[in-house]
């Protein structure tokens, strides 16, 4: 293998290697001043794990995690801090479990009808956003904030009340939605590769959407144009309007799409596992996908791993508490430790991979070295009589505006 390629790869795993050993390492220190084993620990948390109910846990978590680091790159990769996922998220699954508790569809239909409107709303609230950044020049982070408090504490707070079903309900919510309305689960797939799961353990439909909606992620970003104007604009939005690509237009383009893919967020609970939006609905993985994006460095594949991680360690947190191994707040303390290593991490590869560049290309100059004159700079050579400013060269009545002669 190349000796440069072989450093570029051995660079790229440096820092999630670093990353985690620094997490391990510091949580290792935390668990033992305050009187727990840390390999007791390790091993509950591995061996929870390893069970199969655990990881249909582990997988039904990590959908909507990974939804929501999808939805905060797409921000990312334009440049733009979408801090509104969680109140865009929020505001979708409410009024998406009101619409779909109002009507009683075949199943297909009625499950697409609840996703239409859970992306429109999201859609539309974080393009709301971005509209006003365009035209007012408002900053997208105070906006997006804003539009969460207005979210969550405006609209839904209003709306509430009036979309009760049962006010003896101590969660009062939206009514249930009609079993047309509820994704079917996966078990009957898994099972033919493994054993009957139990415990009432259901590994959610939306898992086959966050595998989709990844694929789709790194095509729409990788392979088209879109993505490649998304990306220019992201990294030197000068050069894009020079090369053509409108920026208006795509921050909010952007920002509705990221508010789109925020929409899907919630739909794990209200198609697989309340079916309602009430009180109690889960909230937090808005803010939650942030740090699945800037672990995941926006790609793919890396956030279905910082997924799956986040999962993991949110999962191992009750039986920690059940069995008396350690305090549950580590599982904390190790998502912490692990994001602020990644980060610190990742910047230093960065510097390092730069530095590798520029060392590189002060080689390459080396080698071509001064040359002969008739090789850079000799009279038939760019600067000479016969080569730019002749009449057969590009200047003259045969070359552009001329007509072609043998």
């Amino acid at each position: 293998m190349n000796t440069s390629l072989l450093r570029r790869l051995s660079l790229s795993l440096a820092a999630p290697a670093l990353a985690a050993a620094f997490a391990l390492l510091v949580s290792s220190l935390v668990l033992t001043l305050s009187g727990s084993s840390w390999l007791d620990t390790y091993s509950e948390m591995i061996s929870t794990a390893s069970k199969l109910e655990s990881m249909v846990d582990i997988l039904n978590r990590a959908t909507p995690l990974y939804i929501a680091g999808v939805a905060v790159a797409i921000g990312f990769k334009m440049n733009l801090f979408n801090i509104g996922v969680e109140g865009q998220y929020v505001l979708a699954s409410f009024i998406a479990a009101w619409v779909g508790s109002q009507f009683n569809l075949w199943g297909p239909i009625h499950v697409a009808l609840i996703l239409f409107v859970a992306v429109t709303v999201g859609g539309l609230w974080a393009g709301l956003a971005g509209l006003l950044k365009v035209t007012r020049g408002v900053n997208e982070v105070i906006s997006t904030i804003m539009l969460n408090f207005i979210a969550t504490g405006g609209i839904i707070a209003a709306l509430l009340p009036l979309a009760i079903d049962d006010p003896t309900d101590p969660n009062q919510g939206t009514p249930l939605i009609a079993e047309s309305g509820w994704m079917p689960n996966l078990n009957g797939l898994l099972e033919i590769f493994t054993r009957d799961i139990i415990k009432g353990r259901q590994l959610g439909g939306m898992f086959v959407i966050a595998i989709l909606l990844g694929i789709g992620y790194n095509i729409v970003v990788n392979r088209s144009r879109f993505g490649f104007d998304l990306r220019a604009s992201g990294m030197n939005p000068f050069a894009a309007r020079a090369g053509g690509v409108p920026p208006k237009k795509m921050v909010l383009i952007a920002m509705t799409a990221s508010g789109a893919m925020a929409g899907l967020i919630g739909m794990t609970e209200i198609l697989s596992v309340n079916h309602s939006y009430d009180q109690g609905f889960v909230q937090g993985l808005g803010f939650a996908g942030i740090a699945v994006a800037l672990l995941g460095r926006n790609s793919a594949p890396g956030m279905a791993a910082a997924a799956l991680l986040f999962a993991f360690l949110d999962t191992s947190s009750a039986p920690l508490q059940v069995t008396g191994t350690a305090s549950p707040e580590i599982v904390v303390i190790m998502q912490a430790t692990i994001l602020l290593a990644a980060v610190i991490a990742y910047e230093v590869v960065n510097r390092i991979k730069q530095s590798d560049e520029v060392r590189r290309a002060a080689l390459a100059t080396e080698a071509v070295g001064p040359g002969e004159p008739e090789a850079m700079g000799g009279p038939d050579a760019m600067g000479g009589p016969d080569a730019m400013s002749g009449p057969d060269a590009m200047s003259g009545p045969d070359a552009m505006s001329g007509e072609v002669t043998a």
